[in-house]
């Protein structure tokens, strides 16, 4: 086996760059660590070899070295940068219209009672997502590395943190994520079939699974074919957000603004009312921080993050604010509560025979999604790994594709077993529960930074008020359900988190490894044609 992984990587040379001395005796590929030292791929990595080195300004930056192991850049299969600013666009906007504003406006109308706070706090989630992701963009221009919150806890509290945020994202947020948009995906498109009656559960979850190999396949084959189906079904979604828009000004036009009158008529919701809204307003808006996990991919990040984000939340933010407005142009809130899918009620009501666009236009929009969900959930596998905090296999790309595949097969494999046992509903809450406690944590490692590292170059940087209303404002999203209404689910979560720890601390802490993973790893190197990487992106 070791004598056709020799080969594999000799065969390919010529093609990804690599350096055949690394083979030496036909071993298996070694990571070079920043003081010169190897250690062997083969299972989840101990923290001590591979370590990292502050750069010669003197600013305590974290940026992984190869001196001293006689390799340069050249050697080593990198990731590439091929995302430029429309690309960037589209992945925020692509990624966060998905299925949640075709669905979420009815559960935010039952939570808030009322259609002028249920429209407040859609405009609320957009400005605080906002103030997310540009606090996102300075940790972004700081650390260029894929990963983004993963990158930001290793520099502001270390391994353990990050670790934890690794573990829950991998196994948890980023598949239940890409679960959730595929499920809701195959509802809708089954639906255009066969609209006389519910779709079967069985179907749905079939053309689920079909919907997460085609994206699979997609973002494996290519990075460009990835970001050319993401801009692609972006241009399509945006078209079918402007049918439901001027769908609605027609209806607006026609004096049909009956529904917009006394909006704040209603019994008065509960702070942790309140905040489970957020919870239903925030999943449509979900996504906003996408861009960080490929930040590795993006040519001249410091300008390109920052300037997608500016550009792309407000556009949703907009697009959502009008498709509320179109949907009660076109029927009541009591309607709107009681309908499972508005977008399809809607459709009926404005489009007529050609109501079979709704569910249509639904699709794309989810299966763009869910194109920019495994993008970016595959490069949070890929620098988990490269830390050696998850199987070294994960953090390989492909010789010829130079796509992180295994990363990507791996979450489309737990979002698989999701699909199978797992419904829209059981999955929402848990997610956003979890997610946002470690957007929180990604805001005080800001904080905590610009006290560590206050001389650390940052490009692009945000008033430090951002960072602390936005901490302050995800604390209260974590407690207020806790405290109005507490749930099992939340238990489980902080659960699910600690009992990271025991994977921690004999696998990465101490590094052990079992013996059967060096084996495990050049058979699957040998299936996939995958051979490790360096740490910094080379530009094309």
């Amino acid at each position: 086996m070791r004598d056709k992984l020799a080969k594999l990587f000799c065969s390919q040379k010529g093609a990804c760059g690599y350096n055949s001395d690394i083979i030496q005796g036909h071993n298996v590929p070694t990571k070079v660590t920043s003081n010169g030292t190897t250690y062997s791929n083969g299972g989840l990595g101990a923290e001590g070899p591979e370590t990292t080195e502050t750069d010669s300004s003197g600013t305590g930056g974290m940026r992984k070295s190869l001196e001293g192991s006689g390799s340069t850049p050249n050697d080593i299969v990198h990731l590439k940068r091929r995302v430029g600013l429309f690309s960037g666009v589209a992945l925020i906007v692509g990624t966060m219209i998905g299925s949640g504003i075709f669905v979420s406006p009815s559960g935010l109308l039952v939570r808030t009672g009322s259609v002028g706070v249920s429209f407040l706090i859609w405009l609320a989630c957009g400005m605080l997502s906002l103030l997310g992701a540009l606090a996102y963009a300075e940790l972004g221009t700081m650390n260029t590395s894929s990963g983004a919150e993963y990158a930001y806890f290793m520099d502001a509290f270390g391994a353990p943190p990050a670790f934890l945020f690794s573990w829950v994202s991998t196994l948890v947020l980023k598949p239940s994520q890409m679960a959730i948009i595929c499920l809701s995906f195959a509802q809708y498109a089954v639906e255009a079939f066969v609209s006389e009656c519910d779709p079967p559960s069985a179907v749905v979850k079939m053309v689920a699974l079909v919907a997460i190999v085609m994206i699979l396949f997609v973002n494996c084959y290519s990075v460009n074919l990835g970001m050319a189906v993401q801009n692609i079904f972006t241009a399509a979604k945006l078209v079918a957000v402007l049918i439901v828009i001027c769908g609605g000004a027609y209806k607006l036009f026609q004096g049909n603004t009956q529904h917009l009158q006394n909006a704040f008529t209603g019994p008065t919701p509960s702070l942790g009312a309140i905040a489970t809204a957020f919870y239903t307003g925030l999943w449509a808006y979900d996504g906003w921080n996408n861009l960080n996990y490929v930040t590795e991919e993006i040519r001249n990040p410091s300008k390109n993050l920052p300037r997608s984000i500016i550009i792309g939340i407000p556009l949703v933010t907009l697009c959502y604010a009008l498709i509320n407005v179109s949907y009660l142009a076109a029927m009541s809130p009591t309607e709107m509560v009681e309908s499972e899918a508005v977008a399809v009620t809607f459709g009926n009501r404005i489009l007529g025979a050609m109501a079979w666009l709704m569910p249509l236009s639904v699709t794309i929009s989810t299966f763009g999604s869910a194109n920019g969900t495994l993008f970016a959930a595959g490069r949070l596998c890929f620098a988990a790994s490269r830390e050696g905090h998850l199987l070294d296999i994960l953090s390989y790309v492909h010789v010829r594709r130079l796509t992180p595949a295994p990363g990507l097969i791996f979450h489309s494999l737990i979002a698989a077993a999701m699909v199978l046992y797992g419904t829209i509903d059981s999955l929402i809450d848990f997610f956003s529960f979890t997610a946002w406690i470690f957007y929180g944590g990604a805001m005080l490692a800001l904080l905590v930074m610009r006290y560590t590292k206050p001389n650390y170059p940052r490009p692009y940087k945000v008033p430090i008020i951002i960072p602390v209303l936005v901490l302050v404002i995800s604390s209260y999203l974590v407690v207020a359900p806790i405290i109005d209404k507490p749930q099992i689910e939340y238990l489980y979560a902080v659960f699910f988190i600690l009992a990271g720890l025991i994977f921690y601390v004999p696998f990465v802490k101490l590094g052990l490894t079992p013996k059967f993973m060096e084996k495990v790893t050049l058979f699957l190197q040998l299936l996939l044609e995958v051979v490790p990487t360096s740490t910094m992106a080379m530009f094309d």
